[in-house]
């Protein structure tokens, strides 16, 4: 069965994340996005495991569906797409190593709410899990490891948005320089990282010490409008069983393609200073030192620039057992970007609504519609924008120091001319 995978996401447990991250909200949106097997997120938190275990129902082996299905209306989805929910939760492990502050978020996967059961009744004797969904406990990374496969083989330990300068295995604040620095006799068992949005697989392909480790890919999203900004496609088996081993073996019969932001989109993935609006090429920071020369204090470094420094391979290299990516663009943001408006407006919604209602799935718009069928249900500029992403055919002022990069289609005053069809359909509408 071919379908689409968010495994990293958040509840409303989190820190800095809308209240709105409830399971009816999340089985919703799933849906909108197209979304087959959704992360739970944040299973150590109490409160959140609760809900889990109350709403919803055993399904598939090892995954869950809500005890009440919205039913889409005729013609908007497929009307056996109820949405699946697999056992997942961040964690943040801060702790010292070799005479060094780390920090590594991990994410971990788990067939059971009895496994989950397990993991938490040992993490909770190690830290407060009722403070945050995604739990800081002063533990080894290398430790949890232990604690998650101790509890179930099945688990999967997945170093999340690797790349990041200070929460990853890699990052440039507080990571490693090899998975076997950070998890010791323990690297055997992890068989995945997350790439996150400043890097995609193309740059995490030049380090030859990632040939055998599948790439995945999710949103990380804060508020059930932004899952699957980054996602996995399978087509395999519907359970966790399926899922672990398409991803353990790296099977691309199996796992087809990851969808990604642009890497530039992504707000780490240059170098900078954001109290000083500094953004900055890995080559331009070699040239100040990694130093701001504005105020003298470090930069902070990117993704880019990291991978840089711990790569063993050209750019453009591609291994044997490569999984594809594809590059997508929120939706709503090609349509703000087509009619010149923010993200925010109410045209933008207005627009990504009827296209949703009238063909389908948001990445069904993005992946499969085509030009005429866009411009049938929205307009020529908005249609354009798609197929231009599909090419690659973007330009971006790449992100730097927690600021999301700038993303264009259309260079300024290239867009069709259509003005007055905008302005006539806002009349109408």
């Amino acid at each position: 069965m071919k379908f689409i995978g968010d495994f990293h996401i958040h509840s409303k447990y989190s820190r800095a994340t809308s209240p709105s991250m409830d399971l009816e909200n999340l089985d919703r949106w799933a849906k909108i996005k197209g979304i087959k097997v959704l992360g739970t997120g944040d299973f150590t938190h109490p409160k959140w495991f609760e809900s889990i275990k109350k709403e919803l129902n055993p399904a598939e082996r090892g995954l869950f569906s809500r005890h009440s299905q919205i039913t889409p209306k005729a013609g908007q989805f497929d009307d056996n797409f109820a949405t699946r929910f697999l056992l997942t939760s961040e964690i943040s492990c801060i702790y010292k190593k070799n005479n060094k502050v780390r920090k590594v978020h991990i994410i971990v996967f788990a067939p059971s709410v009895r496994v989950v059961e397990k993991i938490n009744e040992k993490l909770n004797k190690i830290g407060n899990l009722h403070s945050d969904g995604r739990p800081i406990l002063g533990l080894d990374a290398k430790e949890l490891a232990k604690i998650v496969l101790d509890a179930d083989e099945n688990c999967l330990v997945v170093p999340a948005h690797a790349w990041t300068p200070w929460f990853a295995v890699f990052g440039s604040k507080s990571g490693f320089n090899s998975l076997e620095e950070c998890f010791d006799e323990y690297t055997k068992y992890i068989y995945a990282i997350e790439t996150g949005l400043s890097s995609d697989p193309k740059m995490n392909w030049r380090l030859s010490q990632l040939d055998k480790i599948t790439l995945i890919s999710n949103s990380d999203a804060h508020s059930p409008q932004k899952i699957g900004r980054e996602a996995n496609v399978f087509d395999t088996e519907l359970s966790y069983q399926g899922i672990a081993e398409a991803i353990k073996f790296k099977d691309s019969k199996k796992f087809l393609y990851t969808m990604e932001f642009f890497p530039e989109e992504g707000k780490y993935h240059y170098d900078g200073h954001r109290l000083c609006s500094l953004s900055l090429t890995p080559q331009q920071s070699k040239k100040y030192n990694n130093i701001c020369p504005k105020c003298a204090k470090p930069l902070v470094i990117g993704v880019l620039n990291r991978v840089e420094e711990l790569a063993d391979r050209p750019e453009g290299f591609v291994p044997k057992n490569a999984i594809p990516f594809k590059s997508l663009i929120p939706l709503n943001e090609i349509i703000a970007e087509s009619i010149g408006v923010s993200v925010a407006g109410k045209e933008v919604l207005r627009h990504y609504n009827n296209l949703i209602k009238t063909l389908g799935s948001e990445f069904k718009i993005l992946l499969e519609s085509t030009e005429k069928e866009i411009t049938k249900e929205s307009l020529p500029e908005i249609a354009e924008a798609v197929l231009s992403m599909r090419q690659g055919k973007v330009l971006i002022e790449p992100g730097y120091d927690g600021v999301y990069g700038k993303i264009k289609i259309f260079a300024d005053g290239n867009r069709l001319k259509s003005k007055s069809k905008i302005l006539k359909q806002k009349t109408l509408l």
